[in-house]
């Protein structure tokens, strides 16, 4: 993720304790796909990662609350018609990735940052129970410790929809 990460979580850091640079256990990126699939390929690179880092345990909330944010990217991200697999758009992604998923790990915080070229905001309305989509921030928000979001500035257009698990102390 190297230094364009650092600054597209900068204002995640907020109003949290600073965390030490030297302290970042692991900092990875993953460019997806404009299609559908990609949400399985994000699980995948988070399943990985997690491995590596020796965090195995974490998958099943962390690949949900991924899963949740690589589909609001995919669906509600992407310049109409894009996302390939979701409204039938060409979504080759491939040379010029417009999704992209961020995963840190520090000694006590887990981030997850998903990328993409909409600058509005996500919001988490009303959840009809009944409908089979709606209630992927709700999601969000029941397993992990906080979400948000912030637009990007300077080259990069866009906006970082992020989500926190607080790790328990070693």
């Amino acid at each position: 993720m190297g230094s364009e990460g650092s600054t597209l979580l900068e204002p995640l850091w907020r109003g949290l304790p600073p965390i030490d640079p030297s302290g970042i256990s692991g900092s990875v990126s993953c460019p997806l796909p404009s299609r559908f699939e990609a949400v399985r390929g994000a699980r995948q690179f988070t399943g990985s990662t997690l491995r590596q880092w020796g965090l195995p345990e974490l998958f099943d909330e962390v690949a949900l609350v991924v899963s949740e944010l690589v589909t609001n990217a995919l669906r509600y991200g992407l310049p109409s018609g894009a996302a390939g697999g979701l409204t039938g758009g060409r979504g080759d992604g491939e040379s010029d990735p417009q999704v992209r998923l961020h995963l840190m790990h520090c000694p006590t915080r887990l981030v997850c940052a998903v990328r993409d070229l909409s600058e509005k905001g996500p919001v988490a309305g009303e959840a009809d129970w009944a409908e089979e989509s709606g209630r992927g921030l709700h999601l969000v928000e029941s397993f992990t410790d906080g979400w948000g979001w912030h637009p990007l500035a300077g080259p990069l257009r866009g906006k970082v929809v992020w989500a926190l698990f607080q790790l328990p102390r070693p």
